[in-house]
């Protein structure tokens, strides 16, 4: 409530407040500059990662030319890697084609229909002459007469589409498209048509240095969220819901501008009683455990963390050596999958050897860790899923790359002394980084003590 008040008050301050003070005030409350500064920085990344990341990792998948089509709210999921911050659908219907002309002459990209996307597309528009003098965009069959003609001008030997039965990220053709597709381009063209699955989940999962710089930035905003919700600011023991909590952190991130691409959530852990007893939506009381999941989104890049906090009991300065105890073994099971983490291993490599070591450890948990970045739950590898312990077919068979970014995920149960025995699990999950070396480290930090509550 008290937050609230004071957000009312500064609105209602602003709102016959002179221009300039008015502009300043807005201006604080902008974490990362006004929507027309992100959208120049993301530009920027845009032509770089189209300019350096796809020229590899076609070569590197022996792409000679990749055709990704579209209709309007049918958007392939790699569509927010290839299109600029000002755009937010596909245009009728939008053909990105990308050809390798080899060595240094690089990588062709047309896109017919949509636009140039800030000029990083060679944009093909109708040949129809309209009354006013201008042309017209390219509508219905003609675009698929379109890119025949370009094909045929370019004779690639594989055309690489997506389609995919393991990952939702390299299967955007539509069953319409595809069809078509193969109806305009005949039997010469669909025979070199193949499925490059790793190019589409790679192209999204890479991230520049330059993001890494804004993600470390965006993960302490994300702390600093969850801090301060975990704090007197927001909770009054005896009086305060988990909801009213979830709702503090939405409302937050609206206020500055911010948004996040799931509901948080905040649970209760309490001695003595068990989650059913506890029911939805508690009120928050004295030597509580609680445990937020919550993320962000800004500039099209998401996090995603899970913090622990204890509501000191009256007379408590720190929570009770048991629970301190149960944070650090998580913490050391961070250690692990952390470790494991590195380029050319599969998800389920990892998960095997950081389960191996959790066992030798004797450390109560599981690991469900995954990608991050254009999306929450991110393109590339699982590192397995809380019910799929053993391993993830398919999915988590796929290689982690340099320059990929994760969530590590996971849990430790412990039992506490204090509260005579009963478990207490520590669920975390923090968001990590890989370099172009293959070296692992965190976005911003990790948890290694609670969020106290007074």
């Amino acid at each position: 409530m008290m937050a609230r008040r004071i957000l009312l008050s500064l609105l209602f301050t602003l709102s016959f407040a002179p221009m300039p003070v008015l502009a300043r005030e807005q201006a604080s409350m902008r974490p990362f500059g006004t929507l027309r500064e992100q959208a120049d920085l993301q530009q920027q990344w845009l032509a770089k990662r189209l300019d350096t990341i796809l020229p590899r990792l076609m070569r590197r998948y022996g792409v000679d030319m990749w055709v990704v089509p579209m209709r309007e709210y049918a958007e392939d999921p790699v569509f927010s890697s290839l299109v600029a911050p000002t755009t937010f659908a596909a245009r009728r219907r939008t053909i990105y084609l990308f050809f390798d002309r080899g060595g240094e002459k690089g990588i062709e990209r047309i896109a017919l229909g949509g636009g140039s996307q800030g000029g990083v597309f060679q944009s093909v528009r109708s040949t129809k002459t309209l009354a006013s003098g201008g042309q017209a965009e390219l509508w219905g069959d003609q675009q698929w007469q379109v890119l025949k003609d370009a094909i045929e001008e370019r004779q690639p030997k594989t055309i690489a589409i997506n389609i995919s039965r393991t990952f939702a990220f390299a299967d955007g053709l539509t069953a319409g498209e595809y069809e078509g597709m193969q109806t305009a381009l005949g039997s010469k063209w669909n025979q070199r048509m193949r499925r490059a699955e790793g190019l589409a989940v790679d192209f999204i999962a890479t991230r520049l240095p330059e993001e890494e710089v804004f993600y470390r930035k965006l993960n302490k905003l994300t702390w600093e969220v969850i801090s301060t919700a975990f704090s007197n600011q927001v909770i009054t023991p005896g009086v305060t819901r988990t909801e009213d909590v979830v709702w503090w952190m939405r409302q937050q991130l609206n206020d500055l501008g911010l948004g996040t691409w799931f509901q948080p959530s905040v649970e209760v852990q309490r001695q003595g009683m068990t989650e059913s007893q506890l029911a939805d939506n508690p009120v928050i009381q004295r030597g509580d455990v609680l445990h937020c999941d919550f993320g962000i989104t800004a500039l099209r890049l998401n996090t995603d963390t899970q913090h622990m906090a204890y509501v000191l009991k009256t007379g408590e300065t720190e929570p009770p050596a048991g629970l301190k105890k149960a944070l650090l073994t998580s913490n050391r099971l961070q250690d692990i999958v952390l470790s494991e983490i590195r380029p050319g291993r599969s998800g389920n490599e990892i998960l095997a050897a950081s389960l191996k070591k959790m066992r030798e450890q004797q450390i109560d948990g599981t690991v469900y860790s995954h990608p991050i970045g254009l999306h929450g739950h991110g393109a590339g590898p699982l590192i397995g899923l809380w019910d799929y312990q053993e391993g993830v077919p398919g999915r988590g068979d796929h290689q982690v790359i340099p320059n990929q970014w994760f969530s590590i995920e996971l849990q430790a149960t412990s039992p506490v002394a204090e509260w005579g025995g009963q478990k207490l699990k520590s669920a975390q999950e923090e968001d990590m980084m890989i370099d172009g070396l293959g070296q692992a480290r965190w976005a911003h930090q990790r948890q290694t003590a609670f969020h106290l509550v007074r």
